[in-house]
């Protein structure tokens, strides 16, 4: 026997499935945090069509689109081509990584987007953003010092 004979590799999963809740597969959907940089100088509606292009694409894929957090137009620290100011967007979803891999190809090819970054969030941010059953753990500080 060699040294690999013993070793086989598990074929009964494909590697966009785990386990699910009930002991069968399910697909492997994470949580994610896009933000999204667009160009200062376009008008309302053409910042609404870009982001509701983002989420329409998280969501024909299987995706559920969460918050969508507009910051608005920040100045930069520095010179992004040629530009000073850009208007912020930040996109919360759950998604397959398929899904969140289109969608930032998707951000890289459009002109109107000055920068993008997709972020997975970690387990332990996921559930600590969880709201839980009662409402003491999102009251905020009890103003106590502890």
């Amino acid at each position: 026997m060699t040294e690999f004979e013993g070793t086989l590799l598990r074929t009964d999963r494909s590697p966009g499935l785990r386990p699910g809740p009930q002991g069968g597969e399910g697909p492997l959907v994470r949580s994610y945090e896009v933000m999204v940089i667009l160009d200062a100088g376009l008008e309302e509606d053409a910042i609404r069509a870009a982001v509701d292009r983002s989420t329409e694409l998280i969501r024909s894929r299987g995706g559920v689109p969460g918050r969508v957090d507009r910051w608005g137009k920040r100045r930069f620290a520095y010179e992004l081509g040629h530009r000073w100011e850009g208007y912020y967007v930040v996109i919360e979803a759950q998604a397959e990584p398929s899904v969140m891999a289109e969608l930032d190809r998707s951000l890289r090819l459009a002109d109107e987007v000055i920068r993008h970054k997709v972020i997975r969030l970690p387990e332990a941010v996921v559930r600590k953003r969880a709201p839980s059953g009662d409402g003491a753990a999102s009251a905020g500080p009890t103003g106590n010092g502890a």
